[in-house]
């Protein structure tokens, strides 16, 4: 949203981009994301709408046996599931992205927002686009928003338990992009729940 007001300024024209990748790897100079899963929501936690796609990296070899472990990646696999080329991914995002952009801006909002934010960069950049022309300098870290709540770990399952909600899926049949994002966004609501975030300005 070109123009947009400050996030103090007018909090309705401002959203969450709650975003997770699943890679090849955790170098985004070297591995590739092979999913990515968005949901976008008002600040309140109110879903407008979601994204998930399945990706085949140009370089499949790369893909390490812990990565693969995690999100059970295989060429055959992906190909049975229709992923598509890069090249298509960023496009469709891209169209995703800016049609729920024009009255509305989003923070890029993650569990390990570094993390998710350096492969989605590394996405946009090997295809002519770039990270800053969709969202804003600063990112919501759940991890560090838990941890001001008084969450003394940053393990997600641990996080889970302190503000009471499941645990995310470990099975790496069942394990995406998406279903990392709905996990997010659970405990996005779990945590304005428990009066922390913007919820608790009573913007």
């Amino acid at each position: 949203m070109a123009g947009a007001p400050e996030l103090h300024e007018a909090p309705e024209h401002w959203g969450l981009a709650i975003v997770d990748v699943e890679t090849t790897g955790l170098d985004p100079s070297h591995n590739e994301v092979i999913d990515l899963g968005a949901i976008y929501t008002d600040l309140e936690g109110n879903e407008i709408d979601r994204f998930f796609i399945r990706i085949q990296p140009k370089h499949p070899e790369r893909a390490s046996e812990t990565a693969k472990a995690i999100n059970g990646f295989s060429v055959e696999r992906w190909k049975s599931l229709e992923a598509v080329s890069p090249e298509t991914a960023v496009e469709r995002f891209l169209q995703f992205h800016e049609k729920l952009s024009a009255n509305r801006r989003y923070l890029f909002t993650a569990y390990n927002a570094s993390f998710d934010r350096s492969f989605l960069h590394a996405l946009l950049k090997r295809h002519e686009s770039a990270f800053v022309e969709l969202y804003p300098y600063y990112t919501l870290d759940l991890p560090s928003m838990a941890f001001g709540g008084g969450s003394l770990t940053m393990m997600n399952g641990k996080v889970a338990e302190f503000f009471d909600i499941p645990p995310e899926t470990d099975d790496p049949l069942e394990h995406t992009g998406l279903s990392g994002a709905e996990w997010n966004l659970e405990l996005y609501c779990a945590m304005l729940d428990a009066g922390l975030g913007p919820a608790a300005a009573q913007y």
